[in-house]
């Protein structure tokens, strides 16, 4: 995505390497890093599923591309789908390979049985921790990062990435990493193509995110919110807000809020909105092309697929508006819907004919199909609030960590005994 273009709010690392040697490019970043990791510490995320372990070839390849590199000072695992011990002590052994590049590997084992104890403390406090998925996995592996206070910049990918090489890793984490830059937060994005099948994906991103936040920027317009509306205009700053891709610094990571829903990624850009300027936030074009696993649309069961995450998107911002002090009524959900599906078909024309002039196969049927449903599923959102209304987020460990100031000390405590133990209990 070659370009020179930048936006009015956020600054764009684009791919213009691309037009040199790649590979002598990529050589060159891993140098500058591993200079700058000798001052800035620097900690990967992995949020990760036992099942994925399982996939031929995606996990074992994202973890040989990263043992390629030589400035990691830690690599965390937030171990999620992992109910047994032998669970743990499969993932301890097929993760502990990338100590061949990072001394300090750990496993953070979410359903074991400390962990959970780490839970239960919480919930006993009244702390909103959430439910079992990627988010609060995310929140608990954050948890331990700040405890330990040995990060300086934490980076963040998901371990479904087909496509995945030691480059991306590198392009994600040295807006942040390098100090000539001072960036506090940079989010990834990349084209989304499948090989295959010669078409677009993405659909959640195309066909939901991007008119659904136009419709809501043009209603704050309206309605002469300035202030909402420039939230809006900044998750449209991104080019893919949904990329599960991102580099923090941990003065930020300590004081964000987590949605332990599929609302997870929109929750953390207004969240970072909210915390960090805007001087100091950017994206990154991490890949030529980006794969991972797919989701169903799952027209009929809410709690699935495309369904569930177009309805948790749509409640978060339900959830920020009203928070922000605008009345959300039967009338105006349908009024809602009906203007999505509009501007909705307007995106849908300009991807067809951008699929047109690259010759790409886009079933025009089907996608139209697709935006109707996502147009009910905004609705379904809306019911579902009416009948239960709680926040989805977790809150910050700068939160939880002054109402309860041993809780570092016990998380550490947790994840240390687990990883040094032969049962993993």
């Amino acid at each position: 995505m070659s370009t020179f273009y930048q936006g009015n709010m956020i600054t764009t690392i684009h791919d213009l390497y691309e037009v040199f040697d790649r590979s002598e490019y990529e050589k060159d970043l891993q140098k500058k890093l591993q200079e700058f990791s000798e001052h800035t510490r620097i900690c990967l995320l992995l949020p990760s599923l036992h099942s994925e372990m399982k996939v031929p070839g995606v996990l074992e390849n994202i973890i040989s591309q990263i043992k390629k590199t030589n400035y990691l000072r830690h690599v965390i695992i937030a171990l999620g789908g992992a109910p047994q011990q032998e669970n743990f002590l499969e993932a301890r052994e097929f993760f502990g390979t990338l100590r061949s590049c990072c001394a300090d590997v750990k496993i953070v084992w979410v359903d074991g049985p400390r962990m959970q104890g780490i839970l239960k403390l919480l919930q006993d406090k009244h702390f909103n921790v959430g439910v079992k998925g990627k988010g609060q996995s995310v929140w608990l592996a954050l948890g331990y990062i700040l405890a330990r206070e040995s990060s300086d910049v934490i980076c963040l990918h998901d371990c479904d990435i087909v496509t995945y090489d030691s480059l991306l890793l590198g392009r994600l984490v040295e807006p942040v990493a390098n100090p000539n830059n001072d960036f506090d937060f940079s989010k990834g994005y990349y084209t989304r193509i499948s090989p295959t099948e010669k078409g677009m994906k993405g659909r959640v991103t195309r066909l939901f995110v991007f008119p659904f936040l136009d419709i809501w920027a043009d209603i704050m317009r309206r309605r002469r919110d300035e202030e909402l509306e420039h939230f809006f205009r900044f998750h449209q700053s991104f080019y893919y807000p949904l990329a599960g891709e991102f580099t923090m610094s941990t003065k930020v990571a300590k004081g964000i809020n987590i949605a332990y829903d599929w609302g997870l990624e929109v929750s953390t850009l207004s969240e970072v909105y909210n915390r960090v300027s805007l001087k100091k936030i950017a994206q990154v074009d991490l890949a030529r092309n980006y794969e991972h696993k797919h989701q169903e649309l799952s027209v009929k069961d809410p709690r699935k697929g495309l369904h569930r995450m177009v309805a948790d998107i749509a409640k978060f911002f339900f959830s920020y508006v009203r928070s922000n002090g605008h009345e959300i009524s039967d009338n105006f959900v349908t009024m809602l819907q009906e203007s999505y599906y509009r501007r909705a078909l307007n995106y849908l024309k300009r991807f067809s004919d951008d699929a047109e002039s690259n010759q790409l196969t886009f079933d025009r049927y089907q996608e139209e199909r697709i935006t109707f449903h996502f147009a009910g599923f905004i609705k379904d959102a809306w019911e579902e609030m009416k009948q239960k209304g709680q926040s989805t987020q977790i809150p910050s460990w700068n939160r939880v960590a002054y109402s309860l100031p041993e809780i570092y000390e016990e998380i550490v405590k947790a994840v240390e005994l687990d990883n040094a133990s032969n049962t993993g209990v």
